[in-house]
């Protein structure tokens, strides 16, 4: 079972980035790679190899489902990234795979064939996915939550719309990525926070949170049990305690939780059999001001502290280490610095089998003979 290799991997004391968007763009044309499948899952097991670790995180894109459901109602390529609907077009019949997508499952497949890595697919979760597809998804959700619904007021009707066809999407997306060898599925549902949804409105009526994040979350997490893959739950957005217990149903294999949790007190609130993965604050790495030792500092406090409650943890990023230009070395430094916290495990006798962990410039894939 995938689950007792993620269990396993955290008694190892394993610890790893969130790391391909950081290795594709030390090639020289990144842009080309992600058309390129082979290429593509090439990057993703060098950064395997590179962080000594055997799960093949795909590039943390978050934008692909939503320029696949745009382009399949014809809107311009030059306009989906700012677009938004305001009014529900009429459904496509279909929606094709973009070339982004259908590079992303050669290269899961590339993978699955081509290495002995723990294959792992990569999409968005739907609700994060609708709140890309209007301008205001904050305003509708408050007032569902009012108890007024899409024969009251239309924006609640459009987000109502466009969320059966986000989970439409991304449940086509993640069969394609099962059906290329994807054995663990990474679903990110970032949006599911304090900001999109009212703490204080959520402790009178939790409905809209359960109607828009868990109940598609929920038939998500089916459709991979029901296809022997794990899950993976990432949301490194601002949380309550009541989001985080919600998620707690999921009973994801893996939960990746933003550097603004206390994951020795999340732990109080996972099931024991879920490893939880984090949460360095990897979206400041690029930051002079965030320091080398004190990123490794808080790997050490962090490791020690989940160690103590005895919770099966992963060290690793928050979020995907984002290649800045002209930042390069100073985000390194921080990577080395969380990895150096797995050396000093396997030094002290209480970590990873693994002596050397501190990533290199120039790793190679060892793939199957």
């Amino acid at each position: 079972m995938i689950t007792d290799t993620f269990l396993n991997l955290a008694r190892e004391g394993h610890c790893m980035p969130i790391g391909t968007h950081l290795v594709l763009h030390e090639q020289p044309d990144p842009e080309a790679i992600l058309l390129d499948g082979k290429r593509l899952g090439s990057v993703v097991a060098q950064t395997a190899v590179r962080f000594a670790t055997p799960l093949a995180v795909p590039l943390m894109d978050l934008t692909v489902e939503k320029e696949a459901l745009l382009l399949a109602c014809k809107v311009p390529a030059e306009e989906v990234g700012a677009y938004h609907f305001t009014e529900l077009p009429a459904l496509p019949a279909d929606i094709p795979p973009t070339p982004r997508m259908l590079a992303t499952c050669q290269a899961i497949e590339y993978i699955a064939q081509e290495t002995d890595l723990l294959p792992m697919g990569m999409c968005i979760g739907p609700y994060s996915l609708l709140t890309k597809l209007v301008r205001d998804p904050i305003t509708p959700v408050f007032m569902s939550g009012m108890g007024m619904t899409g024969e009251d007021e239309p924006d609640i009707a459009l987000i109502d719309a466009l969320l059966i066809w986000s989970e439409r999407m991304i449940l086509d997306y993640v069969d394609a990525q099962i059906a290329a060898g994807a054995k663990a599925m990474i679903v990110c549902e970032p949006a599911a926070n304090m900001v999109y949804f009212s703490p204080n409105q959520m402790e009178d009526n939790p409905r809209p949170f359960e109607f828009y994040v868990m109940e598609p979350m929920r038939r998500l997490a089916d459709r991979l049990t029901a296809r022997g893959v794990a899950l993976v739950f990432h949301d490194c957005g601002e949380l309550t305690d009541a989001m985080v217990e919600r998620f707690a149903t999921l009973e994801a294999d893996m939960i990746s939780l933003g550097s603004s949790r206390d994951l020795a007190h999340d732990a109080s609130l996972l099931p024991k059999e879920t490893v939880i993965f984090g949460n360095l604050p990897s979206k400041n790495f690029y930051a002079t001001q965030l320091t080398t030792a004190e990123v490794e500092e808080m790997g050490r406090d962090l490791t020690a502290r989940m160690q103590a409650i005895g919770h099966p943890f992963i060290l690793g990023t928050e979020c995907d280490v984002l290649s800045v230009p002209g930042k390069e070395a100073e985000i390194v430094s921080k990577v080395n610095a969380l990895m150096r916290c797995a050396c000093e495990q396997h030094a002290a006798g209480t970590g990873s089998r693994r002596a050397e962990r501190v990533p290199t410039t120039n790793a190679t894939v060892s793939e199957k003979q």
